[in-house]
C-alpha cells in the first residue's frame, strides 16, 4: 500500500508503464467536474471508475481485495476514511471471490485506519485489503483500476 499527495505520483511511475499513463491522465484531466461513471483510458487494462459515494459508518464497511486489479484511490472532494490491513493478517471471509467483479469481501478488522483529503491518493496492490468509503455524506472520487501483467 502506498498513501501519498497526488502531486508526488511521478515517484511511483515506474512500478508499471500503467501508472504512467494514469498519472499523465490524472494531471491532464480535471476529474472533479468530469461526469460520474467508467472513464476508458486502455480498455480493460486501465479505467477510471470516478464516482461521489455515499460514505458508511467505520463499522459497517467490510475488508476488501482484487486479485486482478492495483487499485488507485484518489479523494477529489470530501473527506474518506479508508481502513487497511496485509492481507496475510486476515482470514475472516465475508464474501467469496467473484471474478467477474474481480473483489473479494472479510469480516475482520481493519489493523489501521488512514484519512484522506482531496488531493491524497492510496494504491491498494492485491495484498492490501482495504476498507473505503468510510465517513459521513457524500465524497467525490476516483478509483483507478490497473490491470496487473504478469
Amino acid at each position: 500500500m502506498i498513501l501519498t499527495n497526488i502531486e508526488e505520483c511521478d515517484r511511483y511511475e515506474s512500478i508499471s508503464p500503467l501508472f504512467k499513463q494514469l498519472f499523465d491522465y490524472v494531471r491532464s484531466h480535471d476529474l472533479l467536474n468530469m461526469p460520474i461513471g467508467r472513464i476508458e483510458i486502455d480498455g480493460d487494462r486501465l479505467f477510471i471508475n470516478n464516482s461521489d459515494p455515499e460514505c458508511v459508518p467505520q463499522e459497517e464497511q467490510r475488508l476488501e481485495v482484487h486479485r486482478i486489479y492495483t487499485d488507485v484511490h484518489i479523494l477529489l472532494e470530501g473527506h474518506e476514511r479508508i481502513g487497511w490491513s496485509p492481507l496475510s493478517d486476515i482470514n475472516s471471509i465475508a464474501v467469496d471471490y467473484d471474478t467477474e467483479g474481480d473483489y473479494m469481501f472479510y469480516s475482520d478488522a481493519p489493523a489501521t485506519w488512514f484519512d484522506l483529503t482531496p488531493g491524497q491518493m492510496l494504491i491498494a496492490f492485491p495484498e492490501d485489503a482495504h476498507a473505503p468509503i468510510v465517513g459521513c455524506g457524500k465524497i467525490r472520487k476516483a478509483i483507478a483500476k490497473l490491470k496487473i501483467e504478469k
